[in-house]
C-alpha cells in the first residue's frame, strides 16, 4: 500500500521550514529552525532531523512516509548535493540529501534548487495552476528563479540552470554573496534593499525617520515601515528597486516568452510600493513584440508554502529503498 505522506523541507538563508504533506497538498503538521546558526552542516543536519522525527511521530512514524523532498539554495537535482551556495553558511561542495537520509530513518530523500521547489509548488497549487510556460522569481535574502517551459522545469545539462538572480543588470556594480560584481540578487533582494538605504542615507541629506536607526542594522522591513508612513526617501529606495527589478524581467520575457511572472517570497508584502515601480519598469524596457503579453503576479501561496509543497511534490517521486 502506498505511504500516504510525505514531507518537503524548504531551507532559506535564514530559516528552514518543513511539513508533513499529504496527497492533497495538505500540510499537516510543521515546524522550523533557523538556518544561519549552524556554523558546521552536521550540527545543522542533527537539529533538522531532531525536528523532522518530531513531525513525522505525529504522521505516525517513519512508516508513513515514502519520501523527503528539499529545496535547498544551489540545490542540484542531479546530484542531491548543494553547491558554493553563497547565502549559506556552508562552503563547498555537500551532499545534503544523503546527509539527511541517514539521520532521519534513512527515508529517501530528494533534492533540488530552492526557487525550482517553489515553482514547482505554483504550478501544482498556486497562481501558476493551469500554465505550461512562466517564471517563478523568488525574493527573499536572496534572488532565486525557476523556469518553466511546455510543462517542464528547466534543469539545463548541469542541474543548475535558472540562476536569474546571478544574471548582471549593473556593470562593476555591488559585490554579490556570489563573489561577481552587479547581480539582480545586490540590488532585488531583502539585503539588496537595505544596502541601498545605507548608500542613499549616506550619499544623500534628506531627511528620513531611517536615519534615526542603526545604518549597520537597517532591514527591509525598517524600510517598508518608513515608506507606508509617508517616508519620501523610503519610497524611493522601492522605486529604485522595482526599476532594476522590471528591467530584469524585460530581459528574462525575451528569452522564453512566459505567460506569466510569479513573485515570491518576503518582498513581496510591500505590495504596491515594489510592484509598481516592477510593472512599469518591466514594460517600458520590453521588446515590443513582447509588450503586454506577460502577466506579472504574485504567489497565490502563502510565504514557504511553495517551496515545500513544491519540495515535497518531488518527494512523490522517489523510489523506494
Amino acid at each position: 500500500m502506498e505511504k500516504p505522506y510525505v514531507i518537503g523541507i524548504d531551507i532559506g538563508g535564514t530559516n528552514t521550514v518543513f511539513g508533513v504533506v499529504d496527497a492533497r497538498g495538505t500540510i499537516l503538521y510543521d515546524g522550523s529552525i533557523k538556518t544561519g546558526t549552524y556554523e558546521d552542516v552536521n550540527d545543522y543536519v542533527s537539529a533538522l532531523a531532531e525536528g523532522l522525527k518530531v513531525v513525522i511521530e505525529e504522521a505516525g512514524g517513519p512508516g508513513q512516509i515514502k519520501g523527503i523532498g528539499v529545496g535547498a539554495p544551489n540545490g542540484n537535482y542531479f546530484n542531491g548535493c548543494i553547491e558554493f551556495a553563497p547565502n549559506l553558511p556552508w562552503k563547498g561542495k555537500i551532499p545534503l540529501a544523503q546527509l539527511i537520509s541517514e539521520k532521519t530513518y534513512d527515508i529517501p530523500v530528494i533534492l533540488t534548487n530552492d526557487a525550482n521547489a517553489a515553482a514547482i509548488g505554483e504550478m501544482t497549487y498556486g497562481a501558476a495552476r493551469g500554465m505550461k510556460d512562466f517564471i517563478e522569481i523568488t525574493l527573499g535574502t536572496g534572488v532565486g528563479s525557476g523556469i518553466v517551459i511546455g510543462g517542464t522545469l528547466v534543469y539545463g545539462h548541469d542541474g543548475f540552470a535558472g540562476e536569474l538572480g546571478h544574471v548582471t543588470v549593473r556593470e562593476n556594480g555591488r559585490l554579490c554573496g556570489c563573489g561577481r560584481h552587479g547581480c539582480l540578487e545586490a540590488y532585488a533582494s531583502a539585503t539588496g534593499v537595505a544596502r541601498t538605504a545605507r548608500e542613499i542615507l549616506m550619499n544623500r541629506t534628506e531627511k528620513s525617520s531611517l536615519r534615526d536607526l542603526n545604518p549597520e542594522e537597517i532591514t527591509s522591513k525598517d524600510v517598508y515601515d518608513a515608506a507606508v508612513k509617508g517616508d519620501k526617501l523610503a519610497q524611493e529606495i522601492f522605486e529604485y528597486t522595482g526599476n532594476i527589478l522590471g528591467e530584469a524581467l524585460s530581459n528574462f520575457v525575451a528569452f522564453s516568452s512566459p505567460e506569466a511572472i510569479v513573485l515570491f517570497g518576503g518582498l513581496t508584502k510591500a505590495g504596491d510600493l515594489i510592484l509598481n515601480p516592477v510593472k512599469r519598469s518591466m514594460e517600458d524596457h520590453m521588446l515590443k513584440v513582447f509588450q503586454g503579453k506577460t502577466k506579472l503576479l504574485v504567489s497565490q501561496l502563502k510565504e514557504s508554502d511553495a517551496a515545500v509543497l513544491g519540495a515535497s511534490a518531488l518527494a512523490w517521486e522517489v523510489k523506494e529503498n
